[in-house]
């Protein structure tokens, strides 16, 4: 059996009163980790991937709401331009990478190379096979340099993202969210699967463990990209007193 799935895609919160004192519990917690990571110099760096539709921009934004924006940067990450596709297709994550004391989180990493590039085929066999290696590289070099990395990736069901597609479709202030390009990527999705058990497979490492959220329910896959967060950043504080 795949680690996708074996999640548990449905796991909820209780109620919306409990959720809304969990998460608020949770972001002050976030709030003095932010500062605590500003008095000590560290960086941070958050990467989110997952299946279209599967709440990446609502986990930041829930995740960020009660931060010092002074203190950290969101990312989101498309198609390269013409000028970064002139250099390595990590350069335009290592010139964001975020100064000391400051988080940068990317919506959309890396991991596109053997994601949405092998799948659609952006990206040679030899290209993509060999990223395995460059970004365990990649990673390996931002925790040495004291950089605490944090990896989510956000799961959903396919009846579920297409729940969410039709939604989308019918709400006005959503519409924006959803294109043709979106239902097109849906016919791919068995090979989207393999990838990102490949990546998986070959990608989560000690120093930067994957955290997989099966979300077909919001309110608990917020509460757990929080929780893992302030795991990871707790477990570098202690390095730190080591």
């Amino acid at each position: 059996m795949s680690i996708l799935d074996k999640l548990d895609y449905d796991a909820q919160v209780e109620d919306k009163k409990t959720y809304e004192k969990e998460l608020a519990e949770l972001q002050l917690q976030v709030l003095k980790a932010e500062l605590r990571t500003r008095e000590a110099g560290r960086a941070v760096v958050i990467g989110f991937e997952g299946w279209d539709a599967a709440g990446k921009g609502g986990a930041i934004k829930r995740l960020t709401e009660k931060l010092d924006p002074r203190g950290y940067q969101v990312h989101a990450i498309g198609a390269p331009n013409d000028d970064e596709k002139k250099h390595h297709y990590l350069w335009r994550f290592w010139t964001r990478m975020p100064d000391r004391g400051r988080w940068g989180i990317f919506d959309r990493s890396w991991y596109g190379r053997v994601l949405v590039e092998r799948v659609e085929g952006f990206a040679k066999k030899k290209e993509w096979k060999r990223a395995y290696r460059e970004i365990n590289e990649f990673e390996r070099q931002l925790v040495d340099d004291g950089v605490v990395l944090v990896k989510v990736f956000l799961a959903i069901t396919k009846g579920e993202q297409k729940r969410r597609f039709e939604e989308r479709e019918n709400d006005e202030y959503k519409r924006w969210k959803i294109g043709p390009e979106d239902w097109r990527n849906r016919n791919h999705w068995d090979e989207y699967v393999e990838a990102a058990e490949d990546m998986f497979a070959e990608t989560d490492t000690k120093v930067a463990p994957w955290k997989i959220v099966g979300a077909n329910r919001k309110w608990h896959a917020r509460l757990e990209v929080i929780r893992h967060v302030l795991a990871r950043l707790e477990a570098a504080f202690e390095d730190d007193e080591d």
